[in-house]
Parts: structure tokens; C-alpha cells; sequence
């Protein structure tokens, strides 16, 4: 009766932490303190809303093909063009985690499984998790393999593009996945993922060896808070990192050395809620997805000289004035 019990609250708070993560890492009045905090400081966007649509169903992942925005949800591929006009789709098993595009190529993570696709659905490879026990949360894709971070393993496994299993990849801190928060990405050769219990994001060659981290635990700009951020990674065209946080959702931009540039997006821009907002990047434009909504955001000049992005002297391609 006991074990049922537990096993009861056990399942209850981890669909909490997976839904709703603020009631678990945050009570009530820390939370009220929190928001209290960022909101004193009145922070201002650089980047505006310019266009939105919504899909059909909850979204799990996006990710670009060539100048089409492809929208994962449970068990459906959707390809969107910029002003948000469906331009196919396809249906695929249930449980889809994340979706990586490399050499005009679809691949689909489940939480055992891989899977390629051409941009049409058409179905090229598939193989399963190297372990009975995988948990796959996120994948990243380049010349040199594909990347998946488990949450079960607490490690990387990396494949050959052929679907070969090359490595295990081990963090020397120790990776802590309190939740499904394992986000990575690739930048010019080099795989970049976070440590959410430890609030760094690490950085790998793709032979798995060890390079660098950045981070640590904390409200403010460029710091990550919670149980188990940042969520998401992506990279830039110019090589730098976009991160993505749960608890309170922001969006902050860094260098690939860990240098903090700007939060781009913070709760009240993204749309409000607890979860992690997932993101790409077409040329100028910032493409979030929260719920079953596509927002397009691009950079606003007028608010430049008030932001951390307008002072930054990097050439972004985000920042071009339209």
C-alpha cells in the first residue's frame, strides 16, 4: 500500500515537473519573488513580434529545411513555409522527442529509436537505441555524427551517420538530468550541450573529448536558474549561442566561449507559462514555439539604445533593421 502510494506521488510530481515545473522547484511566495526581481529591473525586448500561427497540435520540436520551418508534434511532421502556409506533412509513430535537418535530411528522435526521412516523408533509415533502457532527449547532427543526449544514461551517444554507435560521451562534471532539459547543438565542429542540474552548458570535439563549460546558478542575465537549465541550445550563423530556460522563460544569447551578450526574449515577450519555449533561426528572424504557436520575432531598432543586443558589436544577421 505504501509503495503504491509513493509510486502515486512519484507520478504525480514528475508530470508536475514535466508540465508545470514552477509548482515543484518554486513554492508560491519564491516564485512571487522572483518574478518581483526581474520585473524591477523593466527589462525591454530588442526583438518584436511581427507574425504568428498556430498548428494543429501540441509542438515537440522545430527545426529549419532550407527556407521551410518543419514543426514535430507527437506524431506528425509539419513543413511551414515563413508566413506560415502548410506545405506538407506526414504522420510518424507516436512519442517524438526532437527533430535535426542535415544534408536536406529529417531526423527523428524517440525516446529509443532514430529515424530519417527525406523532406517528402519518405522513409530512408531507422535504427534503435543502443541500450534497452535509453531515454533520448535531444539530438544534434553534423559530418562527424549524431549526437543524443539520454537522460536515463546521464551521458551523449554518438553515432556514425550510418547509424554505427561510435562512443559514449561522459561529462567530467557529471551530467545531472533532474527532467527532460538535455538540450545541445553543433557550432563550426564542436558539440555544445547543457548540464541542466548544474546550470552550464559543456563543450565537446566530436571525438568526445572534453573542451570547456559556461554557466552557473542564478536569477540574473546570464545565469540559469531552477532544478535544470537552460532547456534548449541553438547556434547562430556567426557562431553564437542561443539558450532557452524553463521556470521563468527567457531567451538569452551568448558566445561560444561562454560570454553573456543579451536576454533577447523574457517571459512576458515569449507569451507567459512555466515551459521552455523551443527556437531556430531563418536569416533575420527569431522563430519561437510555445504550446501550438509559431511566433516570428525579428530585431527592433527603436528600442535598441535601451538593450544590451543594441550596444553589442558583433555582426549579427538577427539584427538587421527592417
Amino acid at each position: 500500500m505504501l509503495g503504491a502510494a509513493f509510486a502515486g506521488v512519484m507520478g504525480r510530481s514528475l508530470w508536475k515537473m514535466l508540465t508545470n515545473p514552477a509548482d515543484i522547484f518554486y513554492d508560491g511566495k519564491e516564485a512571487k519573488r522572483m518574478k518581483d526581481e526581474l520585473e524591477r529591473v523593466q527589462f525591454v525586448s530588442p526583438y518584436r513580434r511581427t507574425f504568428g500561427f498556430v498548428v494543429p497540435d501540441e509542438i515537440t520540436a522545430i527545426e529549419l529545411i532550407g527556407d521551410q520551418i518543419v514543426v514535430g508534434t507527437s506524431n506528425n511532421i509539419y513543413r511551414y513555409g515563413i508566413n506560415g502556409e502548410l506545405q506538407g506533412n506526414f504522420s510518424v509513430r507516436s512519442g517524438l522527442r526532437d527533430v535535426a535537418v542535415y544534408n536536406d535530411k529529417l531526423y527523428l528522435l524517440f525516446p529509443s529509436r532514430i529515424e530519417v526521412y527525406d523532406r517528402q516523408g519518405e522513409a530512408i533509415q531507422e535504427w534503435e537505441a543502443c541500450s534497452d533502457d535509453a531515454d533520448y532527449c535531444q539530438l544534434t547532427v553534423l559530418k562527424d555524427g549524431i549526437f543524443v543526449t539520454d537522460a536515463a544514461a546521464k551521458n551523449i551517444c554518438q553515432y556514425k551517420l550510418d547509424g554505427t554507435l561510435a562512443r559514449f560521451i561522459k561529462s567530467p562534471n557529471g551530467f545531472v538530468v533532474p527532467s527532460y532539459s538535455f538540450g545541445i547543438t553543433n557550432i563550426n565542429g564542436y558539440v555544445f550541450c547543457s548540464n541542466p542540474g548544474r546550470h552550464i552548458v559543456e563543450q565537446y570535439t566530436v571525438n568526445g573529448e572534453y573542451v570547456a563549460s559556461f554557466g552557473k546558478s542564478g536569477m540574473g542575465a546570464g545565469e540559469f536558474s531552477g532544478c535544470c537549465n537552460p532547456v534548449q541550445i541553438i547556434a547562430t550563423e556567426k557562431g553564437e549561442l542561443l539558450t532557452s530556460e524553463k521556470g521563468l522563460p527567457r531567451i538569452s544569447c551568448y558566445g561560444s566561449d561562454g560570454t553573456f551578450h543579451s536576454i533577447l526574449l523574457d517571459d512576458k515577450a515569449l507569451g507567459g507559462g512555466h515551459s521552455a519555449y523551443d527556437m531556430c533561426i531563418l536569416g533575420d528572424k527569431l522563430i519561437v514555439a510555445g504550446g501550438n504557436k509559431i511566433s516570428v520575432f525579428q530585431y527592433d531598432a527603436r528600442h535598441s539604445a535601451q538593450t544590451l543586443c543594441g550596444s553589442c558589436t558583433i555582426e549579427c544577421p538577427m539584427k538587421v533593421v527592417s
